[in-house]
């Protein structure tokens, strides 16, 4: 797999901002650059497989990449907060 630099920076840029948007989402505060990047990408992975597999398409371009991303990564959060044992929460 070839993966030029531009393709590099976008999947690395989308993994950021599902991944802020995801800990915005579940936690109300992000996990820093890095925690937002790992979760963001492992997200984008579950998203972009998941979504295809329910028969749901969202957006174009960079748009359904950051909403597939990020609800990838929200899921991954809530699944995360499971086997911790943290539950769920009522605001």
């Amino acid at each position: 797999m070839d993966m030029s630099g531009e393709s590099l920076v976008v999947i690395l840029l989308v993994g950021i901002i599902a991944g802020w948007l995801a800990g915005q989402i579940v936690r109300g505060a992000g996990f820093g650059l890095i925690g937002d990047l790992l979760i963001g990408v492992v997200g984008a992975l579950i998203g972009s497989w998941l979504l295809p597999q329910l028969g749901i398409q969202l957006g174009a371009g960079i748009v359904r990449a950051i909403i597939n991303a990020t609800i990838g990564a929200v899921l991954l959060l809530l699944v995360l907060r499971l086997v911790r044992g943290g539950g769920f929460r009522r605001y």
